[in-house]
């Protein structure tokens, strides 16, 4: 869905006038003024739930679950693909279709955003599966805290860097995107979304590992982590 809709609107998160101390502390580059402005690919809203669902696998079934399931992700994106292209292959049935200038413009701003988003999600999910074990064996598998905020906020940082740097050197971010600081500007709103997310989201990592920690999906009792 967020390579779909990738790019094609960027929205406003939130918007406000920063007081002077905090504007005196805040570098040029990503405020207007005394206006900052948090604006993110719509695309981006549903992303980061993806990073909470990867810990829970890594946390419940282990790191090799949590692979397989990052690249069963890659492989839909890449039937997702082709079965876009397919639809933008073959020819128009005229006088029936409803939305053929639409479609031809999702499709041209899905092909970078597929590719460059495929490449990113395939790096920094591997990433987050990894260093959320490197850090579960670091702590002996003491304060979930730990090992959930620190692979999502790392790998999160990779990803969004990742994506929107290969989106804005092949020229597929907005025209007003024309400088590498307006790409740093892009990149730390990105980033700051996906920060705060990760913040919030322990909660419900938490709620989540105590409610399915005994779960098993075959009435037979046979245990998925098998």
């Amino acid at each position: 869905m967020g390579n779909i809709i990738g790019t094609t609107k960027f929205v406003t998160i939130f918007s406000f006038t920063m007081p002077g101390w905090l504007q005196s502390i805040t570098p040029a580059l990503v405020r207007d003024g005394s206006i900052y402005t948090m604006s993110v690919p719509a695309g981006l809203l549903a992303y980061p739930v993806t990073f909470l669902v990867t810990d829970l696998i890594s946390e419940l079934y282990g790191r090799k679950k949590a692979q397989s399931v990052v690249w069963v992700g890659f492989f839909l994106n890449l039937y997702m693909l082709l079965m876009m292209s397919i639809g933008h292959w073959f020819p128009n049935t005229y006088g029936v279709s409803g939305g053929l200038n639409l479609f031809e413009g999702v499709y041209e701003f899905l092909i970078a955003n597929t590719v460059s988003s495929m490449i990113a999600y395939l790096i920094a999910q591997s990433i987050d599966v990894r260093l959320f074990h490197y850090l579960k064996k670091l702590t002996k598998g003491k304060y979930l805290w730990i090992r959930n905020n620190g692979s999502t906020m790392f790998s999160q940082l990779i990803d969004s860097t990742t994506i929107l740097s290969i989106l804005y050197f092949s020229g597929n971010l907005g025209e007003n995107v024309s400088t590498l600081a307006a790409l740093g500007i892009l990149i730390i709103n990105s980033y700051l979304f996906k920060f705060f997310f990760a913040l919030f989201d322990t909660p419900i990592f938490y709620f989540s590992v105590w409610y399915f920690k005994e779960y098993d999906e075959d009435p037979g009792g046979n245990s998925l982590s098998d």
